[in-house]
C-alpha cells in the first residue's frame, strides 16, 4: 500500500513560486494516476492537477493552469507541484492523492485512494 508525504509548504508573498513534493513509499509512482488538491477553511477539497501513470498527461483547473506544473520523479519516486505567481487566493492545505485503478486523471477526490497528510500553503497580498 502506498503512503504519500507531502512537503514544501509555506508562507510566501503573491507572486512568488513554492515547490512541492509528494514522496510515495510502498510504491513506484508510475503505477498510480497521481494528483494534488487544495482545500480552503470551510471549503470542499478541490482538484488543482493531475498526471498520468506514464507521465505523458496532465491536467489542470482552470484557476491553477499557466502558473502550476505537475511533474513527477519516477527515481525518487516523488511527484511534484511547481506553483508561480502565487495569489492569496491559492491559500489552502494542498493533499497528494494516488490511486492505482482508475484509467484517466480524475478531478473528484472520491475517485483516490490513498492521500498524504497535507501541507499548508498561505499566501500573503
Amino acid at each position: 500500500q502506498v503512503q504519500l508525504v507531502e512537503s514544501g509548504g509555506g508562507l510566501v508573498q503573491a507572486g512568488d513560486s513554492l515547490r512541492l513534493s509528494c514522496a510515495a513509499s510502498g510504491g513506484a509512482v508510475d503505477t498510480y494516476f497521481m494528483a494534488w488538491f487544495r482545500q480552503a477553511p470551510g471549503q470542499e477539497r478541490t482538484f488543482v492537477a493531475g498526471i498520468s501513470k506514464n507521465g505523458a498527461f496532465t491536467e489542470y483547473s482552470d484557476s491553477v493552469k499557466g502558473r502550476f506544473t505537475i511533474s513527477e520523479d519516477v527515481a525518487k519516486s516523488t511527484v511534484y507541484l511547481q506553483m508561480n505567481n502565487l495569489s492569496p487566493g491559492d491559500t489552502a492545505l494542498y493533499y497528494c492523492a494516488a490511486d492505482a485503478l482508475i484509467i484517466r486523471i480524475r478531478h473528484t477526490p472520491t475517485h483516490y485512494e490513498h492521500w498524504g497528510q497535507g501541507t499548508q500553503v498561505t499566501v500573503s497580498s
